[in-house]
Formats: structure tokens, C-alpha cells, sequence
């Protein structure tokens, strides 16, 4: 087992790489004003982007479902690694050597598994590649590629590779650079045989499948001769690693031009992806092995971010199958806010066809969005019904209007009612409008379960119900009440800005935030060592902030304070001495007055009958306390 990883050189991973480049590897990136960056979240759904990136601070926060925390957590979550693993990884990526201070330096059998399954899945893809360069028995595969336009240059450019015919050639490979025979099991490049694991691909064409950060996660392979019994491709089964539901074939490559034009191109096969990237077309992306679903449109969306003028263009063979692909396809066309087409070359054949035939231009000209996907699909229902009748029209109608009311844009629903109208031959315009429209608000009736709570409520119904039950809730967290606002912004400058009210903030009383996720966080400054600390290393400090917090719940907000934009209101021009000054004043105050109305009632209490010692000393202490108001509120920060 593994010793524990040296704390100095976690500190170094976390120094070293950059939160907002390892995020925009998995999602675009836009900037949300403070020096914060924004986009949709990689966690869970949402239209509009709640999920902040600072990377000043080391650290990104989702307002939407509250994940949070800094570079090493976000890797952990976004590719479901253990701590160790998301370290190692990162560590790779920065060229730093870790020390274990429970074993010396790390052997590779200490390396966590997904480390290890990514590992071997490096190493055979460089295997298979050097197959297919140099191996006599790889010229079937070359003449494959070379009958299709690809010449070695692609192959490279690609990755593609070969599996060698025989029982065990990759199996032998691997175990010679120290893998096991339960890793090969487990990567899914091997099987087991009668007498041990056997290579899972023989004797075919290799596309190594990335993940979308760049990572080889598995290989679709392609059967080349014709006493091969399988599949005619054949792809890794699941893995710890691979899911191909999960998966899109060229991510890796293509990432970055999607985002750059908010357009994706979505093909059917690997030979689809190259020839469309060899002719320009470089947002071109493939499905691995399974219909195009929800868990693709998630990837695409991270990247597309949402945009109202972004577009998305299947091409599909024109046979039964593609049309049905197609449709299915659009039955998940409502996940997008971008505009989905549809684009089938005149004469059915595919990119990788059309390419050979015609040349790149004609790929490039096919891809340019023309038919919308939702008339594509209204097409495909009308052309089943006799529309000559006029029970043919209305049920053609009655199959139709559904789709149409699903659609989420007011606007246009209308102007595809009207479409629908004329494509279905029906004079009454307004009829098919108005039938659309009610289908439309009987679907809201039924789904509609009232307005979201405001994001910052849902932080602290978040942290309330991870409290155990005897500690006290206090009111809700509502910062439409200025004292919980004001302490909010207090707590945000202490994280964000610590040179701006230390010391000052280190004699704050966790007693002066009377919220109790507040509270809570003060409570944890406290504990990492006072907001001071955060002059000299600020992302040090907010690592020990964040872990001296006493569980999850407090850790979030932690994160979220450390994130969120700093409000300023009207007329205050930055963020400075001037503004810090004045959020210590009001916290300050505040708790003042909450002290003079409890020693007010104290006073009243006692009477003309209490003791004369103790009334007199509650009597100096108010006295105390109501100079020390009106210096604050005379001299303000001067004060303190």
C-alpha cells in the first residue's frame, strides 16, 4: 500500500498547475468580472453558468449544487479519483516526484488504479501505433487507411495503431513494463483465456478513444480479415476508466475549436472524424460505439456553454438506419440550448466517402447547417400519414404537435407551428398555433413544481441539514436581512482579501456572526491561524482554512466565500482599505448593539433592588460599551 503523500510536495502540486488551465480542459471558460472565470456546471445540469473558477485563489465553487474546492478536488470529482490519484496525476503533468513518507519513493505497483489503467492504456496505444509503422504484418491495415484517403501522416496525427494476429503479443508487452495480469484484466485490453489473459484485439485496425483530457481510455478496433469471427468493430468493454456512453470519439482534438466557435459537428464513425479534420471541418466529434445521448450532450454543452447561436450538425447516412438515428437524436434536441441540424450528403454517402469522391471541400460544404433538426424529424412523422384525407391530417397533426410543444423557446414554437401548418397541408394556421400552445401549457401544468430557492439559500439549506440535529439552526440564511449580508461580505474579504482587514478580523469574536454557517467559518479561520496568515501565502492559507473546517458542509461555504464576487454598492469605487473598513465597522457595531440591548435588559432586571456592586458594574460596562459605539460611528475603522 502506498505511504502517505509528503505535504510539502502536494503544496508544490497545488502551486504548480493552475485551477483555471485543468477546468478548461473539461469545460470553456469565460470571464465573470473580479478576476473570476465562469461556465456551465461539469457536476450537474443547468442553463446558465453558476460555476466559478478563481484562479487567484486556487480554488472553483458551483452556486447551483455548492461542489467546491480547489485544483486537486476538482479532479478527484470530474474523473472520480481517490486523493492520492488526483495528486499523482497532476504531479505528472507538472514533472514533480513525489515522496511517500511511509515508503520512500513510489514503486509503480503503489500507483493508484485508475493511474495505473491509464497507464497501460498509454503504452499499448504507442505499442499498437508502432505496429501499424513498422510491422510487415500491418500493411493490411495501411492499405485499409490508404484506400480511404489516410496516409501515415493521419495515422499519426490520430494515433491509429494494430493488433498483432497472435494470441498474446500485447499481454507479453505490458507484463514486461511491470503490469500484472489482474491490470491487463482490468484495462479490458486483455481477456481470459484457458491458460491466462489473451490479447482482446488480434489482428485489427486500433483508434485509441481519449477522454476529454487527452487521456487514452480505451480503442475502437476494426475488423480487417475476413476469418475474424467478431464484430466489425469492436470496442472496450466498461472499465473503471471507460464508459462509452461517456465517451466521444476526437473530444480531445476537437475541444478546443468547439468552444472557440460554438459549433460541433457529430459524425458515426472513427474514419468520419478524420476525414472531417483533414478537410478543415476540426470540430468534428463521434459517437464510440452507441447512440448519441444525454451524457454526450453534457460534454458538448460544457463547451458550447449554453450559447444561443451555438450549433450542433449530425450527419447521418441516409438509409432507414440513419433516419432513425436521426430521430433518436432529436429526442434529446430540448437538452441544447444551441441550434441542432441535420446534414445528409444528396447521394447517402458519408464524410469519409464523400471525401474520397469529391475531395475536402465537399465535406466542408456538407457540414454547413441547412436543415434544422426538428423539421428533419417533423418530416420523417408527416411522410408516414396520408395527407390527402382529412383524418390523415389530424393524426398526423396529433404525433406532431407533441414535438413541437416541447419546444422551450416561445418564439420559436410559433414559427414552427406555423411550419408544421403548411407541411401538413391545413389552411387554419392559428388552429395548429393554438393546438401547439395548449399541448405546451398542459406540459408546464404538470411538470411545474414552483420557482428555484435563491442560490444563496440553497447554501445554507444545504449546510443546515448536515448539522446534527441539536445544534442550533438559527433563522434562515436570507441576504435580503443586511446584518447577514454584511457579515457574508466580511467573511469574503477575510478569505479573498486578508491584507485588507488583518489584524483587525483576528479579534472578531465567532459570537459577532450571528449566522451559524457564519459562525462556522470564522470558527475555522480560527483554527487554520487567523486570517494573517493569508498576507504572506494566500492559497496556502485557504488550504488550511478549508481543512480545518469541521465537515463537508462548512467546507463549502468556505469554498463559495472564497469564490464569490465581493458586492460593492453604489458609489464605492473598488475594493480597498476604505470599503474593508467600513464591513469590520458594521460587523463590529452591530455586535455592539446586540450587547448594549442585552445589558439594557439586564439593568432592567436588576432594578432599583439588585445589588449595588453588580448594578454598578453592569452600569459601567454599558457606559463602556456606548463610548465605544460612538467612536466607531466617529472615527470609523479608526476605532477598532
Amino acid at each position: 500500500m502506498a505511504g502517505r503523500i509528503n505535504d510539502e510536495d502536494v503544496k508544490a502540486v497545488r502551486d504548480a498547475v493552475p485551477i483555471d488551465a485543468v477546468v478548461s480542459e473539461y469545460l470553456q471558460l469565460r470571464n465573470a468580472g473580479g478576476g473570476n472565470l465562469k461556465g456551465l456546471c461539469p457536476f450537474h445540469d443547468e442553463k446558465s453558468p453558476s460555476f466559478q473558477v478563481s484562479p487567484s485563489k486556487g480554488l472553483f465553487h458551483c452556486f447551483g449544487c455548492q461542489e467546491g474546492g480547489d485544483t486537486i478536488t476538482f479532479v478527484m470529482k470530474i474523473d472520480h479519483l481517490s486523493f492520492s490519484e488526483a495528486v499523482e496525476r497532476l504531479a505528472g503533468q507538472a514533472g514533480i516526484t513525489l515522496r511517500y513518507e511511509e515508503g520512500g519513493y513510489n514503486p509503480s505497483h503503489q500507483r493508484g488504479e485508475r493511474i495505473r489503467l491509464v497507464e497501460a492504456h498509454k503504452i499499448a496505444a504507442e505499442w499498437y501505433a508502432e505496429q501499424l509503422a513498422t510491422s510487415p504484418e500491418a500493411d493490411t491495415g495501411r492499405v485499409f487507411l490508404a484506400e480511404r484517403g489516410f496516409d501515415q501522416a493521419a495515422a499519426v496525427h490520430f494515433g491509429v495503431g494494430y493488433s498483432p494476429q497472435g494470441w498474446d503479443h500485447l499481454t507479453r508487452y505490458l507484463r514486461g513494463k511491470g503490469f500484472t495480469d489482474k491490470e491487463i484484466l482490468l484495462s479490458g485490453l486483455a481477456q481470459e483465456g484457458r491458460r491466462g489473459p489473451i490479447d482482446r484485439f488480434r489482428g485489427r485496425l486500433m483508434w485509441p478513444i481519449r477522454d476529454i483530457g487527452g487521456d487514452v481510455v480505451g480503442f475502437g478496433a476494426r475488423k480487417l480479415y475476413e476469418a475474424d469471427n467478431g464484430p466489425k468493430y469492436l470496442n472496450t468493454p466498461d472499465t473503471a476508466i471507460y464508459r462509452k456512453s461517456q465517451v466521444l470519439y476526437g473530444i480531445d482534438l476537437a475541444k478546443k475549436e468547439i468552444a472557440k466557435t460554438s459549433r460541433a459537428v457529430v459524425v458515426e464513425g472513427y474514419t468520419d472524424v478524420m476525414a472531417c479534420h483533414l478537410a478543415g471541418v476540426t470540430t468534428a466529434i463521434a459517437t464510440c460505439g452507441t447512440a448519441f445521448g444525454g451524457d454526450h450532450i453534457k460534454i458538448l454543452r460544457r463547451l458550447l456553454m449554453d450559447n444561443g447561436s451555438a450549433r450542433v450538425i449530425f450527419t447521418f447516412d441516409g438509409d432507414a438506419a440513419g433516419q432513425k438515428a436521426a430521430l433518436r437524436a432529436f429526442e434529446d434536441d430540448q437538452k441544447f440550448a444551441a441550434e441542432t441540424y441535420i446534414a445528409i450528403a444528396p447521394d447517402g454517402m458519408d464524410p469519409c466517402d464523400l471525401r474520397l469522391a469529391k475531395g475536402d471541400e465537399a465535406v466542408a460544404d456538407l457540414v454547413e447547417p441547412r436543415t434544422p433538426l426538428f423539421e428533419f424529424a417533423l418530416r420523417q412523422i408527416v411522410s408516414r400519414y396520408d395527407l390527402d384525407t382529412p383524418a390523415g391530417r389530424a393524426a398526423a397533426l396529433d404525433e406532431a404537435a407533441p414535438i413541437v410543444a416541447r419546444i422551450k423557446n416561445s418564439g420559436a414554437q410559433h414559427e414552427v407551428a406555423v411550419q408544421l401548418a403548411g407541411m401538413l397541408g391545413i389552411l387554419d394556421t392559428q388552429f395548429v398555433v393554438k393546438r401547439v400552445a395548449q399541448l405546451a401549457r398542459w406540459a408546464r401544468d404538470r411538470g411545474g413544481k414552483g420557482p428555484a430557492p435563491d442560490r444563496h439559500q440553497q447554501g445554507s439549506q444545504q449546510y443546515a441539514a448536515a448539522q446534527p440535529s441539536a445544534a442550533p439552526r438559527g433563522p434562515a440564511l436570507n441576504l435580503r436581512n443586511p446584518v447577514y449580508a454584511t457579515e457574508r461580505e466580511l467573511l469574503k474579504l477575510a478569505l479573498q482579501r486578508p491584507e485588507l482587514v488583518s489584524p483587525a478580523f483576528d479579534a472578531y469574536g465567532v459570537d459577532e456572526f450571528t449566522a451559524p454557517p457564519y459562525a462556522a467559518v470564522r470558527q475555522a479561520i480560527l483554527d487554520a491561524g487567523g486570517a494573517e496568515l493569508g498576507v504572506a501565502d494566500p492559497q496556502d492559507y485557504l488550504v488550511k482554512v478549508r481543512e480545518a473546517a469541521p465537515d463537508d458542509a462548512v467546507r463549502a461555504m468556505v469554498t463559495e466565500l472564497a469564490v464569490e464576487a465581493i458586492l460593492l454598492h453604489k458609489g464605492v469605487k473598488g475594493v480597498d482599505e476604505t470599503y474593508a473598513g467600513a464591513q469590520l465597522v458594521t460587523v463590529r457595531r452591530r455586535a455592539v448593539e446586540r450587547r448594549i440591548r442585552d445589558i439594557t435588559g439586564q439593568l432592567t432586571r436588576l432594578g432599583t433592588h439588585g445589588d449595588p456592586a453588580q448594578l454598578a458594574a453592569v452600569q459601567n460596562e454599558l457606559w463602556v460599551l456606548q463610548q465605544y459605539d460612538q467612536a466607531l460611528r466617529e472615527h470609523g475603522a479608526a476605532a477598532l
